[in-house]
């Protein structure tokens, strides 16, 4: 099972079909990716399950429905266990952005946090998760599959956000400051914090 978010609404990509109960299902090989957003964003539903004949080759299908952008990004710890988080648009964030031409993965997440939040002397420690969200740029969508890595540092100088992709702040916080900031973050942050 793969979950697709949408804001914090998630498409969920299974085998199983289950009793509608607050969402609804479709099957992966006619959906409209286009009507599932609309009723994601548009209604009360909780989530949209996408049915597909096998796991092998779920995603992949399913990332052929739209145009992808690759993007890395970390979950930052320095020597007192506080975890590196942003906040842009509203909301707290972990560092991340798009890859560049002939760039590792590895390079981007690296590369993205530094510019993000000023931070250097970052070592990835090891790889956690992958994350999927649909978001719209000039009018249209597109999937954002973003490969996490958990970092460290020791890094104790200023923290400079980067004002230019919209981040008003940039943050170390503890365990408790964390489960605050996961109260106003977005689901897929949720879910690697």
């Amino acid at each position: 099972m793969y979950r697709v978010f949408v804001n914090d609404k998630p498409i969920i990509l299974t085998t199983q079909v289950s009793p509608e109960r607050n969402f609804k299902n479709y099957l992966l090989s006619t959906v409209n990716i286009g009507k599932v957003v609309r009723e994601l964003n548009s209604t009360s539903l909780k989530e949209i399950r996408l049915i597909g004949r096998t796991n092998e080759g779920l995603i992949n299908k399913f990332l052929k429905t739209l145009p992808n952008v690759i993007a890395g990004g970390g979950k930052v710890i320095n020597d007192k266990g506080e975890v590196l988080f942003i906040y842009r648009n509203d909301k707290w964030d972990l560092p991340k952005g798009k890859a560049e031409h002939k760039e590792t993965i590895e390079e981007t997440a690296l590369r993205e946090v530094e510019e993000e939040t000023g931070v250097s002397g970052l070592s990835i420690t090891k790889p956690i998760d992958i994350t999927y969200h649909i978001f719209k740029r000039n009018g249209k969508h597109k999937i954002k599959i973003t490969y996490w890595f958990e970092m460290k540092t020791s890094y104790k100088g200023s923290l400079s956000p980067q004002e230019n992709e919209g981040i008003t702040k940039v943050a170390w916080l503890n365990e408790e400051e964390s489960i605050k900031a996961l109260e106003n973050s977005y689901a897929n942050i949720k879910i690697l914090v």
